[in-house]
């Protein structure tokens, strides 16, 4: 296996090629495919009467079969003069009408147009490797000569991707038509075959160029052709079909629990991604019963980024709550429709084998799990384009809680909820009996939750004000100040508007647009107690500095980090360097405290940032949040030889009491409790 790339990428790298054409040896026909793999195709594009050109016919038996099945005017050619000799020896007596001659096929002796076909097996393959390519063009130019109009050139390749856009970009340019069939294995012969498809390349001579490029790609001999508009499509298409074969062939000869492969199914028509499947096979050791070999889960739509379905420690939950060897999690795209279960699973039913492990009897039925037997619902109330941030949309989602949900989605990351919020009725602000069936925006009337944080970390963040005292007697109506830096959908900043008593927020926001989308869809409504400032948030933080310290009782940083090249996703490296985290700490009040969401997989990147804001804010309390990489870090000042997170840790159990008692009366002076337990939130805090 030691020949098969690691990712569909290495299928664009020559040296991924040059490496394989040195390995493949003396096996390079086989791998090809014989007659009975090609003769579909092959008859379907070449006539009986056809005179056929088969170019570089080597050793193969492909002309031999081809002719006793009724294919009579077939001239071989090879520049080897051993090949051909073999070649009439060994068919003398028992084909006496099928000769082999040595000829270059780029230099030929026949007139123009006295071909219907020519037949190629490997050698554009072959010949495209030499001299940068200029052999394979003199080849097909030859090729082109001698075909006659209608004429085809059939070539059977491994589609190594410099070759397959050598000739395709050649035949275009010339005005033919273009078609590309991939043959892949039939289900269960995997074990024994090689994993790369093989491709089947036709172009057709037109007595006029065409136009406008024809390009289309077929899957198998029969397969509806897909029309292509441009050939890095058809390169893209070739690079799929080449990594789902690598992928099925591991599948079917192996289970790894650790191994997480997924691939993407795209809608024929549009292709669009449709279905997004990830393998998770259970533990070598896991007790499954002998027929339970194979399951397909169904995540209901809108419950995607759910960490029991987006992680990789989440599925391995799922897999060993399922209890079979393999399990196929399947997530279902936004902007496709899905009739129901029985239309998925009919859907998914004609390709799912292909990933069975191996050993599943062929004609057992594999079943099709989900959560309460339907597929979710999912709605889009909203799509725009932000210059900053890209194209969005925002959703309504029905939870598997059964509450409503509304979201917003930057489609440059589908997989991440940017902002969410829980939907009640708003003709009386409270929830209502669960309706039978989803309403949708134009039919019901939905209102955004305030009092409900869906973001667990937004929680921690406000259960961190405990450590101002805020809610204890002592402090009541001591005003609070906070400068938050990220709107999101501004449910923390409206919440801390609405529940914490005597607060004023200020929050920074980069992308204008955000700003809207949070008015429109997710009840955003600054006032006097929650201002919004249009800019850079690090901009806004040298102009406070510099108009004088001391102004602010929070800092909050629940900014997202749009360079996914880093390990940290939240937030930009920038808002943690040094020099910005001395100007956070000059705009805290003595009793002020920063509180940062950390979203960190670089674990030396991680311990990097503690160091620097330790080096400022002695005093760090850290809190994980459940099934999710982010940490919520509650930071300030104090002498390095005093235990100040200690002491701080101590001293939070009746802090949070208080503080979890005046969350109660909003701005408008109606008591509402909001749903947040600060006590249970702190019980997890550990000093840093």
């Amino acid at each position: 296996m030691s020949l098969l790339p690691r990712s569909a990428e290495e299928f664009s790298s020559a040296e991924y090629w040059e490496k394989f054409f040195k390995k493949r040896a003396d096996k390079a026909f086989e791998w090809y495919g014989d007659y009975n793999r090609l003769c579909g195709v092959l008859h379907k594009y070449i006539k009986v009467h056809d005179q056929v050109l088969v170019v570089g016919c080597g050793n193969s038996e492909l002309s031999e079969q081809l002719y006793d099945v009724g294919y009579k005017h077939l001239t071989n050619i090879d520049i080897s003069e051993t090949v051909v000799s073999h070649m009439n020896q060994r068919n003398a007596e028992r084909r006496p009408g099928l000769t082999f001659q040595q000829v270059d096929a780029t230099q030929t002796p026949y007139e123009d147009a006295s071909y219907q076909a020519a037949l190629d097996k490997g050698t554009l393959d072959a010949m495209a490797s030499e001299e940068e390519g200029i052999l394979a063009r003199s080849m097909l130019t030859e090729v082109g000569r001698v075909l006659s109009v209608g004429g085809r050139y059939v070539c059977v390749t491994l589609a190594q991707e410099s070759v397959i856009r050598l000739a395709v970009e050649h035949f275009v340019q010339l005005g033919w038509a273009v078609r590309l069939h991939c043959l892949q294995e039939e289900s269960g012969k995997e074990e024994d075959s090689f994993a790369l498809p093989v491709f089947v390349l036709v172009c057709t001579k037109f007595r006029q160029p065409m136009p406008t490029p024809v390009l289309e790609m077929c899957l198998g001999e029969d397969g509806a052709p897909a029309r292509l508009t441009q050939v890095s499509e058809l390169l893209s298409a070739v690079r799929e079909h080449q990594a789902y074969s690598v992928l099925r062939k591991r599948l079917r000869t192996g289970t790894d629990a650790c191994s997480n492969l997924s691939l993407t199914l795209c809608h024929t028509k549009t292709g669009l991604p449709r279905y997004t499947l990830t393998v998770q096979d259970c533990s070598p050791g896991a007790k499954v019963p002998r027929s339970n070999h194979f399951a397909i889960f169904i995540v209901p739509q809108g419950s995607e980024t759910a960490w029991l379905y987006s992680s990789t420690e989440g599925r391995r939950q799922l897999a060993a709550s399922a209890n079979f060897r393999r399990l196929i999690v399947v997530a279902m795209h936004r902007n496709q429709e899905y009739t129901d279960m029985q239309a998925v699973q009919s859907e998914l039913s004609p390709m799912v084998m292909d990933l069975a492990p191996r050993g599943m009897p062929a004609n057992q039925q594999v079943p099709f799990l989900s959560v309460g037997g339907d597929l979710g619902w999912r709605e889009e109330v909203s799509r725009g384009v932000s210059e900053l941030s890209g194209e969005f949309c925002v959703e309504n989602v029905k939870g598997e809680d059964g509450e409503m949900y509304r979201r917003l989605v930057f489609l440059s990351n589908a997989a991440l909820v940017q902002s969410e919020s829980r939907l009640v009725s708003s003709s009386t602000g409270q929830k209502k009996a669960k309706p039978a069936a989803p309403p949708t925006a134009s039919s019901t009337s939905l209102s955004v939750d305030s009092g409900f944080l869906c973001c667990a970390h937004h929680e921690v963040m406000v259960a961190g004000l405990s450590i101002l005292g805020v809610g204890a007697p002592e402090n009541k109506g001591v005003p609070v100040s906070v400068l938050l830096v990220g709107l999101g959908g501004g449910g923390l900043p409206q919440f801390l508007r609405d529940f914490v008593p005597d607060v004023t927020v200020e929050v920074v926001e980069l992308d204008p647009v955000v700003l809207e989308v949070a008015k429109e869809w997710f009840g955003f409504r600054p006032d006097d107690r929650l201002t919004v400032t249009l800019g850079d948030g690090l901009e806004r933080i040298s102009v406070l500095e510099k108009e004088g310290g001391c102004v602010f009782d929070v800092v909050m940083f629940d900014v997202d980090n749009k360079d996914s090249t880093v390990g940290m996703s939240c937030p930009p490296a920038a808002f943690v360097e040094t020099s910005i985290l001395k100007k956070v700490s000059s705009l805290l009040t003595p009793r002020g405290v920063f509180i940062l969401n950390l979203v960190c997989r670089d674990s030396v990147l991680r311990e990097s940032v503690l160091q620097r804001v330790s080096a400022v804010f002695p005093a760090i309390l850290s809190r994980k949040i459940e099934g999710e990489v982010n940490e919520v870090l509650l930071c300030s000042r104090g002498e390095k030889e005093t235990p100040d997170g200690a002491r701080i840790l101590t001293s939070l159990k009746q802090a949070a009491k208080s503080l979890q008692s005046a969350l109660g009366s909003d701005r408008t002076g109606t008591s509402r409790r909001p749903h947040i337990d600060i006590v249970e939130l702190l019980k997890d805090l550990r000093v840093e």
